[in-house]
């Protein structure tokens, strides 16, 4: 598995305020434009912990999710910056935060718009979202993008929520998520049991172990469990929600509810 690239950010160019995080897109030292996801936003780390597991499982999945970025803040990037609040974010992030590759001109998904959407696509984007225990992908805020026709899977930084009660997941893989049966493409979707025979072997052999040791030590901090201790939970965790794919039953009988 590639690991991210990590880049330098050099420009702070706006705000995006869609988020409750206030993410940011910058310019980095690749020339390259990200959105800008802050360690020390009001969810801390974790958040970016979730981004990072959820975004590289995506994309060893197939699945359309913007490219990430291990990007290098220096808070005095924010110096001429005259809104306070970004100020206080900026100083409040130095060193080690993450970045997406910014999609330019991408629209967001409007499930009332009557877009067609291909079952099996839907099917997959529903049990990866049941995978990672997202809720955030519901009508209300689909967390998709529309760009070059094609959907866009953002922000899933309140994915494996369980880690903020407990940053050892303990038994949360067994727990049931409700909260899939609220997903913006549930009703679109074709059977989840057939995304689960076409994905999780695509998670075999490691693949999980992998992108649980990118996360880096700097955002697995504030617990008496080492770093090592906390990468293996995250990778125990869903080895074994992957493996009881209790998860895969629930969204089903969700879906034809």
């Amino acid at each position: 598995m590639d690991v991210p690239p990590t880049v330098e950010a050099t420009r702070y160019v706006a705000p995006l305020r869609e988020g409750g995080s206030l993410p940011a897109l910058i310019e980095a030292d690749d020339d390259g434009l990200y959105v800008l996801k802050f360690h020390g936003a009001g969810q801390g780390p974790r958040s970016l912990i979730a981004e990072l597991v959820a975004g590289e499982i995506g994309r060893a999945l197939g699945l359309p999710v913007p490219v990430i970025a291990f990007v290098m803040l220096d808070p005095a990037l924010g110096q001429a910056e005259p809104d306070r609040e970004i100020q206080d974010l900026l100083r409040a992030s130095p060193g080690l935060n993450l970045g997406l590759d910014y999609l330019p001109g991408s629209l967001a998904y409007d499930p009332a718009a009557g877009r067609e959407v291909d079952p099996a696509l839907a099917a997959d984007i529903v049990w990866f979202d049941a995978l990672l225990t997202n809720v955030d992908r519901s009508a209300r805020n689909p967390n998709l993008l529309v760009w070059h026709e094609r959907l866009w899977l953002i922000d899933h930084g309140a994915a494996l929520y369980a880690h903020h009660g407990d940053p050892l997941l303990a038994d949360a893989w067994s727990r049931p998520f409700p909260a899939g049966a609220d997903h913006v493409l549930l009703p679109l979707a074709g059977p989840v049991a057939e995304a689960h025979a076409r994905l999780a072997p695509r998670l075999a052999g490691g693949v999980i172990d992998e992108i649980a040791a990118l996360i880096p030590d700097a955002w697995l901090t504030g617990t008496e469990a080492t770093a090592d201790e906390r990468r293996r939970a995250y990778a125990t965790h869903l080895t074994r929600r992957l493996e009881s794919a209790a998860f895969v039953e629930e969204a089903d009988a969700a879906r034809t509810a």
